[in-house]
């Protein structure tokens, strides 16, 4: 199989509040030391890598850095990382929006792009004129963006509006018709940023059902970049992990995912909450102090049974003297929002009048998850007011148990919660 895309040792840096400020003067300088000289960019800055949770010391950044992979022909690629981490600006440079300070790309066919909302679209110019626009800017003929107009129309569900200016089409539609545009003009490599977030969940599905015919059906490649794990789980083939600009992993895109969830939560994990409650206590009046889940015997633990007791114990500080919410998010490694806890739900009101420092337990004589790794963001709430929030505070690890006690363990496919019941037969 041959290589669509190349990416040969990309690197990419921005100098932090300024437009860019380039001359012919530097160009042509840049290019005669580079090209023919063959040294390096005279023009270069020593930049620090982009790490958000640093204010760093220069002024210059890595957004990308050393970038070196290839991706085949008619792979379905998931780029995965936290915000910040350089997947948005890979594509950009995939798509020639800008280019790379260091380093070469290499792309084989055309490449459509669907990368922020109105990305390639005309304000002023009706859905109809941008559909031919694009289609001319990869090069087709207009007999051929003719044949494939109907298709695009009906796929994006803007007929309607089809002669009305895009500048008076919501976020959605324009994803709508963008996706539709990009997805049926013919283009060898398909780039998709998150921006299919703002579709509603229909439009998603669709789309995702097209890009896998894309890849599968017609051979052509796609990058694909998304938040949403289950997404790129049920789309990509492979995956690839960026952190702080640069490669962290590249695979499969179950084992990228995996290495993703755990990477993000080992450093939440790790989070000293002790020494955060200290910090929080010169800041705030209330704030969580502690998250713990305890087993049978009180022990705290971070590997369970399905079926077995447990606790999920919440500490808080508050010296605000009113009623408080604690609510605790139990989310699955693809991302899923599994299970809400809510103290709200308590009907004796709990949380009317809280002590200063005390402990919500939420019991469960029946663990209901069933075999993976889950993770817990925790909030605290007075009023309409988000007092304190902790995102992936805890990873729980559940393994498969009889928690039916029947001596069959539930498959951890068959359903995404175990919920306990019983059963009769009666002859008719």
């Amino acid at each position: 199989m041959s290589t669509a895309i190349e990416f040969n040792h990309i690197s990419k840096q921005y100098r932090l509040g300024l437009v860019s400020t380039r001359t012919l003067s530097h160009d042509l300088n840049r290019w005669w030391t580079m090209n023919v000289l063959r040294k390096e960019d005279p023009y270069l800055k020593i930049g620090e890598t982009n790490d958000r949770s640093t204010k760093g010391n220069s002024e210059y950044v890595w957004a990308l850095r050393d970038i070196d992979f290839k991706i085949e022909q008619g792979d379905v690629v998931g780029i995965i990382g936290k915000n910040g981490a350089g997947k948005s600006t890979l594509l950009k440079l995939l798509s020639r929006v800008t280019a790379p300070t260091t380093g070469t790309i290499r792309a084989k066919g055309r490449i459509a792009s669907l990368l922020e909302v109105g990305t390639g679209f005309h304000p002023e110019m009706t859905g109809r004129e941008n559909i031919f626009m694009n289609g001319a800017i990869m090069g087709m003929t207009k007999q051929e963006i003719r044949a494939k107009l109907d298709e695009i129309v009906d796929f994006s569900g803007c007929e309607r509006y089809l002669d009305t200016p895009v500048k008076r089409y919501s976020s959605g539609m324009m994803v709508r018709l963008g996706f539709a545009v990009a997805a049926h003009l013919d283009p060898e490599i398909l780039v998709v940023d998150e921006v299919l977030a703002v579709g509603d969940a229909e439009f998603q599905k669709k789309a995702i059902g097209k890009m896998q015919d894309v890849s599968r059906g017609e051979g052509r490649t796609v990058l694909f970049v998304s938040h949403n794990m289950a997404s790129v789980q049920n789309l990509c083939h492979s995956g690839v992990v960026l952190k702080d600009g640069q490669v962290a992993f590249r695979g499969g895109v179950s084992e990228a995912i995996d290495y993703y969830m755990t990477s993000s939560v080992s450093s939440n994990c790790l989070l000293d909450l002790k020494e955060r409650a200290m910090l929080l206590s010169k800041q705030k009046a209330a704030y969580i102090t502690d998250v713990v889940v305890v087993d049978v015997n009180g022990y705290k633990v971070d590997n369970v049974l399905s079926g077995d007791l447990v606790d999920i114990q919440i500490s808080y500080y508050s010296s605000l003297g009113k009623r408080l919410e604690i609510n605790v998010g139990i989310y699955n490694a693809m991302g899923d929002k599994i299970m809400h806890l809510s103290s709200r739900y308590s009907s004796e009101d709990i949380m009317q009048c809280p002590p200063e420092n005390g402990v919500i337990i939420f019991h469960f004589d029946k663990c209901p998850l069933p075999e993976g790794m889950y993770f817990l963001n925790v909030t605290l709430w007075s009023g309409m007011e988000r007092i304190d929030a902790i995102q992936n505070v805890l990873q729980l690890n559940v393994s498969a148990g009889d928690f039916y006690h029947c001596g069959t363990i539930p498959s951890a496919t068959d359903s995404k919660i175990l919920l306990d019941y019983k059963m009769s037969l009666t002859a008719l």
